[in-house]
């Protein structure tokens, strides 16, 4: 992008004070000189994954030493952005360049113990932790700037507000990477959180010349045989309370390590019950480990998610949360539920 380009974008995008503020004080830090170790949380999504690639290919493009580091390995349809980065999913020497690092980034999380293995190296490192983050769920990280908008539709929304804050060069490598985390945490543009800011910014990243059908290919167009298997035997469990406008489904145990799949590929299941006319509330249970299970919520209307799941320790956005609680998946579904009925009673009109 010319500068001349990059002008007219920043007058079509104006940022307020505050936010162009943030964004001097994040840039700052992510000097030439500087080893920047940026990261994700664990069993990242597009989002997680897309604006840690386009930050690191921005910073880059300006001769800052930058590498991802994530505490598990990104999902098989996102490798297609790391081509030609060479060396930066180094998730098993992860803890190891966080320890040489001068500055750290956390994106699309503000809790330091969503970052799984690194938590510990992250919170003890002594160094700036800056964040960019658009959850509404609380959280602790060690101190360090912030630029952080629940109103953003993805963490890639606010890295690109970021570089034009700061003039930085918008590659088409870095607008592939930011594209995804938009297309993804909107569901291809369809979810509430697509605001027409949020089109916009898609717009701009298109203009930098990269194929939209091709990224639609590579994340949701490439998936193993085994997914839709998967789905085939989680739909079989399918449960249905119309009274309530409750719905759920439950991954069978030991099906996703018999088919050979990864967490990722359970990515949108829990849409198929959303989707059934009248539900309000849609829940998908699955074991992650011996002990604990994790739900992922789900909401249609004005049915709050992420304020049912802080009761239980859990966060997310309004429309999509998620919680992870010890017991076994019986006794998860029994709590969770019951807790579900009521949550949907007290707002009957929602």
């Amino acid at each position: 992008m010319s500068l001349g380009y990059l002008a007219e974008m920043a007058e079509r995008l104006s940022l307020p004070v505050e936010k162009i503020n943030w964004a001097q004080d994040f840039a700052d830090l992510l000097v030439p000189g500087k080893r920047i170790c940026v990261t994700t949380h664990v069993n990242p999504d597009g989002d997680g994954i897309g604006s840690s690639v386009g930050l690191v290919r921005l910073l880059r493009e300006f001769g800052a030493n930058a590498i991802i580091v994530n505490p598990t390995p990104t999902p098989s349809r996102f490798q297609f952005l790391f081509r030609e980065l060479p060396g930066v999913d180094r998730t098993v020497e992860a803890v190891k360049e966080l320890r040489r690092a001068d500055v750290i980034v956390v994106l699309d999380i503000a809790d330091v113990d969503r970052l799984g293995m690194l938590s510990e190296t992250v919170a003890s490192r002594g160094v700036p932790v800056a964040c960019v983050d658009h959850h509404i769920s609380p959280g602790h990280l060690p101190a360090g700037p912030r630029y952080v908008d629940s109103g953003a539709a993805a963490t890639g929304e606010l890295i690109f507000e970021i570089a034009l804050a700061n003039g930085w060069q918008v590659t088409r490598e870095a607008a592939r990477a930011l594209y995804v985390a938009i297309l993804t945490d909107t569901g291809g543009f369809r979810f509430s959180n697509t605001h027409p800011r949020t089109l916009r910014i898609a717009a701009e990243l298109l203009e930098t010349g990269i194929d939209p059908e091709e990224i639609y290919l590579d994340v949701y167009a490439n998936a193993p045989e085994g997914r839709p298997r998967l789905l085939a035997e989680a739909l079989q469990t399918l449960v249905v309370e119309p009274e309530c406008g409750l719905a759920w489904v439950t991954v069978p145990p030991g099906v996703v390590e018999r088919l050979g799949l990864s967490s990722d590929d359970l990515e949108g299941v829990v849409e198929f019950p959303r989707s059934i006319a009248g539900v309000r509330l849609a829940l998908l249970f699955r074991e992650i480990h011996q002990g604990r299970v994790k739900v992922s919520l789900r909401s249609v209307g004005k049915v709050d998610v992420a304020a049912f799941a802080r009761q239980f320790g859990g966060g997310g956005h309004t429309k999509a949360a998620g919680v992870s609680l010890v017991g076994t998946l019986a006794e998860v579904q029994a709590t969770v539920l019951a807790a579900a009925r009521t949550f949907l009673a007290s707002d009957p009109c929602s």
